[in-house]
């Protein structure tokens, strides 16, 4: 009972999400945090193989961060804030996926005091093109 304290309320809604980290990622674990008290239930996979996770997702080359989550039929990859899941997983658009590619300051699980750049969380295609799903900050 008292491990159950530790995280918020699941909301069983929302589908389970699987987080593939690399052992030596940090910020990862603030993203999870992020997700899991927006109503996710978050596995975590530790692994050395994120190469081939991103490949098998269908994350595009340049488009990556340092983690991929899985959720539904989509990949989530990075820092992309859960409001922006939740309305992927509302809407369901024909698509691989999110993406917010890099480690931008002021993202989810980025945070570093008051420092924050405007970001975009980009939509991946079938097709491997993106587009703006949704615009944060300035």
């Amino acid at each position: 009972p008292a491990a159950a304290a530790d995280h918020p309320q699941v909301d069983p809604s929302l589908p389970k999400v699987v987080a593939y980290r690399s052992p030596t990622c940090g910020c990862c674990e603030l993203w999870i945090e992020h997700m899991r008290a927006s109503g996710f239930d978050v596995a975590v996979e530790t692994t050395n193989q994120m190469p081939a996770i991103k490949a098998s997702s269908g994350v595009p080359t340049g488009a990556d961060s340092c983690h991929t989550a899985k959720v539904g039929d989509y990949f989530i990859e990075g820092h992309v804030p859960a409001s922006d899941v939740k309305r992927l997983l509302a809407t369901r658009p024909d698509a691989r996926g999110l993406t917010v590619p890099g480690m931008v300051p002021g993202s989810p699980g980025m945070e570093q005091g008051n420092v924050s750049r405007p970001y975009d969380v980009l939509l991946v295609a079938r097709d491997g093109s993106t587009s703006v799903f949704a615009h944060h900050g300035d």
